[in-house]
């Protein structure tokens, strides 16, 4: 079997029929996701927490300023990137990723894609399959799988072209049928810790990397690390058997090797260490530089859960042996259980500020052994078990997501792949008919106002202070960017902030210094409908986002605010503001 994870560079708009035109759409023009803005000051502080001290009645104004001079980091164009879960090829969906719909999704904006999961370590196919790229923005894809090679199948050829195919709605109703039955199973298996075998063939290969290349994604594959030796070394048998096919179709891959490997124990009785993965890296480069396709591509690892104590131990003796081997340190991140979760959940702080923690215990090793080596969250979803319906796909997820976003970038990490684009679970950006989201609207917006420079802001107002041993959490998070260089209806130089209001309340924010006197473009995103925030569709500046037909993303109108004209934040949303025409020196060139 192989683990198989991609990653999109795409843009973001996809028909409601197929999934393959949802990242097409998001593609063009949209390589703009890659950054998000940092918490007031500089270096790795949360932004200002804004809360009215007791006592005080009537509503804070609060003074906001960014420093323009220069960034606080500098994000990956492709910074915000999506999993495609390996369920699509249990479940069907790997026939219908070619249709116009997703890949115009797909199309969202600059990002890597990724294709993961528990089910990628029980895949069994007949050659080890690329992953496709995506129009996603700058994308990457990555998948894993497991499987044997099928000898028969191997002499497929790789589609050629880049044809939509049109399936009939009968068709379509017949597959989600299917993956509805599937999705019970799924889950079962989940719940177990005990997976099924499947086989990728070298059609289903072929299948997966036109989709990608078609889409702009560029494809990373992890290699199945489960493959052991009697003393417990990889067995890479497999894994060359893969190279050589992919090499001898000329795919343009990078490359990983296993899943979440501290938990190896749990699903194959048999532990690895960080030592011995470390080892096992080194064996998967001198592999790569034996294959001249393959002697530059880039490696990336070791995708550790978690960072308990544990899991650090075991990054500790994975980065001795093979820090200097991969280009990026990888590791994932999941909120909460997705079984237990309630809607309250979203809106806690504390549960918002618990990456921050991790991240600052990831950087910590990976700075003792590769000082600057780059860090990214290779797997993150509000909850994990699949999510929940009505819940990790409703508006209230998006407080977590945008904030993970927020913080991600202000800390340097330079990519984060968002768990997942399109699956059997509820975590998803699109439903099963190929519906956006409302986390999908907000990775648009993101991709296509927010660029790779972050900066620093600065708050002024009444804070009340906190109790001897008590912390004060940020139920006002604020974070600013330069707008992104692709949106050409902003002249470089503009700014945009994005602001998360978990208050029950409303709250203002005057603009000063720089800031002052500004045409601002409003960006507000509110649940739809009679459900709240357990709604599955948004309205952007009250009015209702639906994909206009397969193919086709609505016009994301912005409402203009009059210069000088106070920011009133409605109570429980999310926005964004571009500042027009700051003429920020850390913004006039790219």
């Amino acid at each position: 079997s192989e683990l198989i994870r991609g990653f999109l560079l795409s843009g973001m708009p996809c028909p409601s029929s197929c999934p393959t035109g949802l990242l097409a759409l998001m593609a063009p023009g949209l390589a703009l996701m890659a950054t998000f803005s940092l918490p007031s000051q500089a270096g790795d502080r949360r932004a200002l927490p804004v809360e009215k001290p007791p006592g005080v009645k009537g509503r804070t104004l609060i003074l906001l300023d960014v420093n323009t001079k220069s960034p606080v980091r500098i994000i990956s164009e492709n910074f915000l990137s999506l999993q495609l879960d390996p369920s699509i090829i249990h479940d069907g969906w790997l026939d219908f990723l070619s249709c116009a719909g997703l890949h115009r999704r797909c199309g969202v904006a600059a990002a890597w894609r990724r294709w993961d999961g528990q089910k990628a370590f029980s895949l069994l196919g007949a050659v080890s399959v690329p992953e496709p790229r995506g129009r996603f923005g700058s994308s990457l894809l990555v998948l894993q799988y497991e499987f044997d090679i099928v000898r028969s199948d191997i002499a497929l050829d790789k589609q050629k072209g880049c044809k939509i195919a049109q399936h009939p709605d009968i068709m379509l109703e017949l597959q989600r049928e299917k993956a509805a039955q599937m999705h019970l199973v799924l889950l079962k298996e989940q719940f177990s810790n005990t997976y099924s075998n499947l086989t990728l063939t070298a059609r289903s290969l072929d299948k997966l990397y036109n989709f990608a290349d078609c889409s702009g994604l560029h494809l990373i594959f992890a290699l199945n690390a489960l493959r052991r030796n009697p003393n417990n070394s990889w067995n890479s048998s497999n894994a060359l058997s893969l190279l050589k096919y992919s090499a001898s179709k000329k795919y343009n891959i990078s490359w990983e090797l296993g899943n979440e490997p501290n938990n190896y124990r749990t699903l194959i009785g048999r532990s690895v260490n960080g030592s011995q993965l470390g080892k096992d890296y080194t064996q998967l480069r001198s592999l790569l530089q034996l294959i001249r396709t393959y002697s530059r591509a880039h490696l990336y690892g070791p995708n550790i859960g978690r960072p308990r104590k544990n899991v650090i131990a075991f990054l500790e003796g994975f980065m001795k042996v093979a820090g200097g081997t991969v280009d990026a340190v990888t590791w994932q991140h999941y909120y909460i259980d997705g079984r237990v979760a309630k809607v309250t959940d979203f809106l806690k702080t504390r549960l918002l500020d618990t990456l921050s923690d991790q991240i600052r215990k990831i950087q910590k090793v990976v700075n003792t052994y590769t000082p600057g080596k780059k860090i990214w969250l290779e797997g993150v979803g509000t909850t994990s078990a699949g999510g929940m319906n009505n819940l990790s796909d409703s508006y209230a997820a998006g407080f977590l997501w945008l904030n993970t976003l927020g913080l991600l970038a202000s800390q340097g990490i330079d990519v984060v792949v968002r768990h997942s684009f399109l699956d059997h679970g509820h975590n998803h950006l699109v439903d099963q008919n190929f519906n956006p989201l409302p986390d999908y609207w907000l990775s648009l917006l993101y991709k296509r106002l927010i660029g790779p420079k972050v900066l620093a802001i600065h708050v002024a107002g009444l804070q009340r202070k906190p109790r001897p041993g008590r912390v004060i959490r940020d139920k006002l998070r604020i974070y600013a960017h330069c707008t992104s260089y692709h949106n050409h209806n902003y002249v470089r130089g503009s700014i945009t902030l994005y602001i998360i209001n978990l208050h029950r309340s409303r709250k203002k924010i005057k603009l000063a210094g720089t800031l002052r006197d500004k045409i601002v473009h409003q960006y507000l995103l509110q649940p739809y409908g009679k459900d709240g925030l357990h709604s599955k569709s948004v309205q952007l500046n009250g009015q209702p986002l639906a994909m206009v037909d397969d193919g086709t993303l609505p016009e994301l109108k912005p409402r203009p605010l009059r210069a000088g004209r106070t920011l009133v934040i409605p109570p429980l949303t999310m926005s964004f503001y571009v500042v027009k025409n700051v003429n920020a020196l850390a913004c006039r060139y790219r």
